[in-house]
């Protein structure tokens, strides 16, 4: 009896092409601009986010009204002057008209994963010309001064601040790097800040970027009572 013949091979699966891989990465959107009146509020939570991060609370006193009593009452870059950094996850549209005295900067920054943002709906923006939803996320404020060694004015920089899940990403940079450009626009001489001794990483972004920290200096500062004593100083 002859042997069965043996099952033809089972056909082999036609190769099929494998999708392109989705492309890595989450677009986040950011601007800084400058600040107006209506962002006050945004401007307070700041501070007060800012003197919990530097222990400092027990000096916080600053309100809603003596911000809005002392801040926007000169034009900008001639006395305090503040920067707003804001993001969304859609691009900024152009300014609908020529800026007067300042250009907003905008910056794409790509995320592997996307932002957890607690208070999104606290710090929702003002801005009604985008369309959709912008959040505040830190702000610089600063002010001019004078180097008399120079022979030419600078800014000083009496605060920077990046809310926290915003942090490592480079805005606090973005920030700093508006005040700097603003001062080569203005042929000022330099750009000057503090920083706390303890705050080693800001310290390390401060002289990444070509900062130097003085080691040598001191603050002096009269405030409080000390101030007081000279409302009527003996003759």
């Amino acid at each position: 009896m002859a042997a069965a013949a043996a099952p033809p091979p089972a056909p082999t699966p036609a190769a099929t092409a494998l999708p392109n891989p989705t492309p890595t990465g989450l677009p986040l959107f950011s601007r800084v601009r400058l600040a107006i009146p209506s962002d006050i509020p945004h401007i307070h939570k700041l501070i007060h986010q800012m003197a919990v991060f530097e222990r400092l609370t027990h000096l916080f006193s600053a309100t809603e009204a003596s911000l809005s009593s002392t801040l926007f009452t000169s034009p900008p870059f001639q006395s305090f002057t503040i920067f707003i950094l804001e993001l969304s996850q859609a691009p900024f549209p152009p300014s609908p008209s020529p800026p007067l005295f300042f250009s907003p900067i905008t910056q794409t920054t790509t995320l592997d994963l996307p932002i957890d943002d607690p208070e999104s709906e606290t710090f929702k923006s003002n801005d009604k010309d985008c369309g959709f939803d912008v959040v505040v996320g830190g702000f610089v404020l600063f002010f001019p001064n004078y180097s008399t060694f120079l022979g030419k004015p600078g800014f000083y920089v009496e605060d920077l601040f990046v809310r926290e899940c915003y942090r490592r990403k480079g805005f606090g940079k973005m920030l700093l790097s508006a005040v700097a450009a603003q001062a080569v626009k203005m042929g000022y001489g330099r750009v000057e800040w503090v920083v706390l001794d303890w705050n080693v990483n800001a310290i390390k972004f401060y002289e990444d970027m070509g900062a130097k920290v003085l080691q040598e200096w001191r603050i002096c500062r009269l405030t409080g009572e000390a101030l007081q004593a000279y409302a009527n100083p003996a003759i």
